[in-house]
């Protein structure tokens, strides 16, 4: 078995690496931030389908700076890597780093988020508009069609919190009784989300329930109705354990869960499909489920 490298960031990229170029079956995957628990799920769902199947895996992190997402596409280009997969920090910015990967002649493949440009060979990720969907069909079981709803935005650009917001949206509207009081982006941050329910509470005196883009900003948003003493439900999306754990011990309602080492390891898979020449969907879908107490 092949050793599996270890976590490098952009960061030490940019300030350059003396490392030797890598062998030729070597794989980036270059992840819009590991400080986030789902992201960091998926980076190990992607090492051990890497290890399983023989490839070298160079990890880095963008820390949601598009800037230095394309300077670790150019960086590992230059490696030698045999296939870029992406999870992008903003669906219109990543453009420019895979085109740098398309005029290599470096396949690639997005996961969790799309790309908006440049030649993607396959996308690995949830149905998020389906997971908006579900979310939205909670909220309208629980509170019999009438509820005053907020929703925290991921970040703007990000194809999953377009689609999310999208499905989430297109559920609420479809009942009458159901009227989002406020909706702003939070940017998938738990500290953000925190702060942005706190000014959220204060502006809107009737709120029963919050639907939160992902779980950092959902368990964000628990901590602020926490403080004011309000008795607001909450859901978030992901399945982080964090949230997991929130929902069985009864502070969140329920959370839409994503599986993030499925996506990590089926995009090595369809990686090592491509490197073989097989045939590979442009999208492969990854199920979702609701989990609630």
């Amino acid at each position: 078995m092949k050793k599996l490298f270890g976590l490098a960031t952009a960061t030490a990229m940019l300030l350059g690496s003396t490392a030797p170029s890598f062998a030729a079956d070597t794989l980036a995957l270059v992840v819009s931030t590991l400080n986030n628990p789902f992201f960091v799920t998926l980076k190990e769902g992607a090492e051990g389908k890497a290890s399983e199947l023989g490839y070298e895996l160079l990890v880095l992190d963008s820390q949601n700076d598009p800037a230095k997402e394309l300077a670790a596409v150019e960086d590992v280009l230059n490696k030698d890597v045999k296939l870029l997969m992406i999870n992008p920090t903003d669906s219109d910015a990543v453009r420019s780093a895979i085109r740098a990967a398309n005029r290599k002649d470096v396949p690639v493949v997005t996961l969790d988020r799309g790309a908006s440009g440049g030649e993607v060979v396959s996308h690995v990720a949830s149905d998020n508009v389906q997971g908006g969907e579900m979310a939205a069909e909670l909220v309208n079981s629980t509170f019999e069609g009438t509820a005053k709803v907020v929703e925290l935005q991921g970040v703007p650009g990000t194809s999953a919190a377009r689609d999310r917001g999208e499905g989430f949206n297109k559920g609420i509207d479809a009942v009458e009784g159901l009227s989002i009081v406020a909706s702003q982006a939070a940017d998938f941050d738990r500290t953000k989300g925190l702060n942005v329910m706190e000014n959220i509470l204060q502006a809107q005196p009737e709120i029963d329930v919050v639907f939160a883009h992902n779980d950092e900003m959902a368990l964000g948003a628990i901590k602020a109705i926490e403080a004011a003493k309000r008795d607001i439900l909450v859901i978030g999306f992901d399945g982080t354990d964090d949230a997991v754990a929130a929902v069985n011990d009864g502070t969140m309602l329920a959370t839409v869960a994503q599986q993030a080492g499925m996506i990590g390891a089926l995009g090595v898979e369809t990686a090592d499909k491509i490197l073989k020449g097989e045939a590979v969907p442009e999208y492969t879908p990854v199920p979702l489920k609701l989990i609630q107490k």
